[in-house]
């Protein structure tokens, strides 16, 4: 018999030192976003399933807890992602003429964990943009993606470019269903040669050849010329490599220290982006901090189909990567039934520090409660009354 304690696979408790950064990092990000102009909206953790599903793809569909509403017999699902809300929100709840920037911050469900080490409860903090169609609104997004992993002093970072354009351009006019279309887009994203060669086996030659060049797109800024070498030369390809060129160098003037590559054959969430799409990384590091991109047919099954670009990533991925600060300093008070103790105690909270209480009256706080909030002062009594003063770090052993 399993213990009751026991929590199911990849899902965890976010024990207090942890769960101080995420809520340090949530803060700041937020925060920042705000001083983007981005407004906070909250949805709610469940909706009905074809509102949440709506022009996702195939893999948010995997991804999605499914249960039946008991009051209407409707299927629900626990989100797995929040853009789709966010969607909605603008399409049919602002419903504004214009740019809208939204943000949020809560916790999404996933069926299936994308690692070994991957929670299926991430805390998604994201930002979308909608309303504006051009390469403005893309490096807003990037940058702002970018300007939190900064907040959060993640050093070394490295944005990943594709764009979902190349493929659809190299397949335009060729005859394929949505699941071979699927089946290409997941072998490019994995890389996987002999599959991809499997799957286009009935394509035109000169197809299979641009396809199987894709793999070997990956690297710095001599992709994109080797790109307009070997893929054919069309409209949409040649738009996309101009506007992958555009962002990356303004991405660079913004900040030159973030390392700017491409990886043409990265179609990870193809069935969802319609354009830019990006990951950052710190280098070195094999998961992707952020994603985003753009999204512009999102909002189409809400009726109001309308350009769309965002970014979202896990804030508990992030903090362990995070530096960890230290927490604030905490002040030890002693418990006793004294008025002047009491006001001196709401006097410290009130400016902001941490008074932990010893509520055995004669005891003081306890050494774990100390060393958890780096408690360094302590609260004391003399002639002049009560007073803040360098901790005695013997009294807390």
């Amino acid at each position: 018999m399993r213990s009751a304690w026991l929590l199911p696979e990849h899902i965890a408790d976010v024990l207090p030192a942890q769960a101080r950064r995420i809520e340090a990092l949530r803060r700041c990000l937020l925060d920042r976003a705000r001083g983007y102009g981005y407004e906070l909206v909250i949805p709610p953790l469940l909706e009905h399933l074809d509102a949440l599903l709506s022009g996702t793809g195939h893999e948010l569909d995997l991804s999605t807890f499914k249960l039946v509403d008991q009051l209407s017999g409707r299927m629900l699902g626990l989100r797995a992602d929040t853009t789709p809300q966010a969607a909605r929100i603008d399409a049919h709840l602002l419903n504004r003429q214009g740019v809208t920037r939204l943000c949020y911050c809560g916790p999404v469900l996933h069926t299936r964990a994308t690692g070994l080490a991957a929670t299926r409860e991430p805390l998604q903090f994201g930002a979308e943009l909608f309303g504006h169609e051009g390469l403005e609104a893309d490096l807003e997004v990037a940058e702002l993606a970018l300007d939190c992993l900064r907040e959060a002093q993640v050093p070394r970072l490295m944005i990943d470019l594709a764009d979902a354009r190349v493929l659809r351009g190299l397949l335009a006019g060729v005859p394929l269903d949505a699941e071979g279309l699927q089946d290409l887009a997941r072998a490019l994203a994995s890389k996987d040669a002999p599959a991809l060669a499997a799957r286009s086996a009935g394509l035109p030659a000169d197809t299979r050849a641009a396809l199987a060049a894709l793999l070997r797109l990956f690297g710095g800024a001599e992709v994109l010329a080797a790109a307009r070498e070997v893929l054919p030369d069309r409209p949409l390809i040649r738009r996309a490599l101009d506007e992958l060129a555009w962002l990356a160098g303004r991405l660079q003037a913004i900040d030159p220290g973030v390392r700017v590559s491409f990886d043409l054959s990265d179609m990870s969430g193809y069935a969802y982006y319609s354009g830019v799409r990006f990951g950052i990384f710190a280098q070195g590091c094999s998961e992707t901090l952020a994603r985003g991109g753009r999204y512009d047919e999102v909002g189409a099954v809400f009726g109001r189909s309308r350009p769309a670009v965002g970014f979202s990533l896990d804030l508990k991925s992030l903090s362990e990567v995070a530096p960890a600060a230290l927490p604030a300093a905490a002040v030890l008070a002693p418990c006793a039934d004294d008025p002047a103790l009491r006001a001196a105690v709401r006097q410290l909270r009130a400016a902001g520090d941490v008074v932990i209480s010893a509520l055995a009256v004669g005891q003081g706080a306890s050494p774990a409660e100390a060393a958890a909030w780096q408690a360094d002062r302590e609260l004391v009594h003399d002639a002049d009354g009560w007073h803040v003063r360098p901790l005695n770090l013997l009294s807390t052993k």
